[in-house]
């Protein structure tokens, strides 16, 4: 009798996880094509950080800046490569989000512990930066298209108010695939801005007296600057964060298991990637030098009607990208919900819950739109560690490479590099921060 009723128990647990996860966004359709993880991986990494990879630039200069973003190019689409591999590496089990994966390597309290603050940082985060973006990419729009190259005399706080408005409609969509159309018009998005913006730099060409030495006069705003390049390159290769949860909207079979479809979006996104990033970065800093903003369409003033429609661009994506990584912690807060406080699964929780987590990005990104400086800082305190290593220390754990091999060599550099950038980049963040906050208005 006892083992019938822990059989019957078992299968009672085995039905109410899998009625959960049919409802859950993360995992409630898995229909999903190769070229969905394709867009979606796009609109994930050409985001917000892509605007500030000049700037970035300005800060480490041509050697040290085109050494970096290659590097960390390189490293991440490895990383990444892991991740794809690792997504069904026990047999029978999809490890559908990250925090899982973490889970199987660290065990299940240390796994969580050590996963979801940094997802939380990134992914809400991501949704604060693009909440900036947003507004202020509205702002620049209308004021390039006014007479006098100045709009109507509207704070920055309303343009947030307004991009906020069009994620408090979109939040309410029910799961991942339901956002495929939007995360595909958003990835086109991001590689005509991409492209508009490295050809208006092309076009507008070297400036007069361009400098490309440092800006900073002195040897600890030269020091400061640099490490708040790290950040900021650290943050433009932030799409790690949301690939398991891409996965687990595709479908898997012994004979297709979901990494192959999975990877073939990857390389095609990352191809995207380089073609979207490097121009951006090199044209830009190219054109400008130590002069540049640190969003880069800021910079850009002529031909009014192509930086207007690239900003227009920008907000369209930022719209995507906003949905992309708030999915991941809608699917957080509702298993929370469910699983932990005990409320039933209903549209009025979802709508309740999603409500006042895009309320909560429009409050923080109105309060502190220190666009740069978040970029830096976020960039090394999450960024860098689950994009660059942490894939790294979980391979090593579950996989078990060979001491001293190739395979655990890769790794440990990896591994170096990243915990090189968590340490270093958020210092002259942090200083970026304090002095923009110093003549800071709120609200203004």
């Amino acid at each position: 009798m006892d083992t019938e009723a822990a059989m019957e128990a078992s299968a009672k647990m085995e039905a109410d996880e899998k009625s959960l996860n049919d409802w859950l966004p993360v995992t409630s359709s898995r229909d999903a094509k190769w070229w969905y993880s394709a867009f979606h991986n796009v609109t994930a990494m050409v985001g917000a950080g892509i605007l500030g990879l000049p700037y970035a630039m300005s800060e480490l200069g041509w050697g040290v800046g085109v050494t970096l973003m290659v590097l960390s190019w390189v490293v991440t689409l490895y990383t990444l490569w892991q991740m794809v591999e690792m997504h069904e590496c026990v047999p029978g089990k999809r490890f559908d989000r990250y925090h899982e994966l973490g889970q199987a390597a660290f065990g299940p309290k240390l796994g969580l512990w050590i996963i979801v603050p940094l997802q939380l940082i990134v992914e809400v985060g991501c949704c604060i930066v693009y909440m900036i973006t947003g507004g202020k990419s509205i702002q620049k729009a209308v004021d390039t298209l006014s007479p006098n190259g100045t709009g109507p005399p509207i704070r920055l706080t309303y343009y947030i108010m307004m991009f906020a408005s069009v994620q408090f409609l979109l939040s309410h969509l029910p799961n991942f695939n339901s956002i495929t159309g939007i995360s595909l018009l958003a990835a086109i998005m991001s590689v005509c801005y991409s492209t508009m913006t490295w050809a208006a730099c092309l076009h507008k060409g070297v400036q007069p007296n361009v400098d490309y030495t440092n800006k900073a006069s002195t040897t600890v705003g030269h020091t400061f600057g640099f490490l708040t390049g790290l950040g900021d390159v650290a943050f433009a290769f932030a799409g790690h964060n949301v690939v398991l949860e891409i996965q687990a909207t595709i479908p898997s079979t012994p004979e297709v298991p979901s990494k192959k479809p999975m990877w073939k979006g990857v390389v095609f996104a990352y191809i995207v990637v380089a073609l979207c990033f490097f121009p951006v970065a090199w044209c830009g800093y190219w054109a400008f030098g130590n002069t540049v903003e640190d969003n880069i369409l800021m910079s850009l003033q002529r031909p009014p009607i192509l930086v207007a429609l690239a900003n227009i661009f920008v907000l369209v994506h930022v719209i995507g990208s906003y949905q992309v990584f708030a999915m991941p912690v809608f699917d957080m807060i509702e298993y929370y919900l469910v699983i932990n406080l005990k409320f039933k699964p209903s549209k009025s929780l979802r709508f309740v819950a999603r409500t006042i987590f895009v309320a909560f990005t429009l409050f923080i990104g109105m309060t502190f739109p220190f666009f740069g400086g978040v970029l830096g800082f976020l960039g090394g305190i999450a960024f860098a560690p689950t994009s660059y290593y942490l894939p790294c220390v979980i391979w090593l754990i579950l996989k078990k490479p060979k001491k001293f091999g190739l395979d655990w060599w890769i790794n440990w550099a990896c591994i170096l590099f990243g915990v090189s950038l968590t340490l270093l980049s958020p210092i002259g963040s942090m200083r970026n921060i304090i002095l923009k906050a110093k003549d800071y208005e709120f609200y203004s």
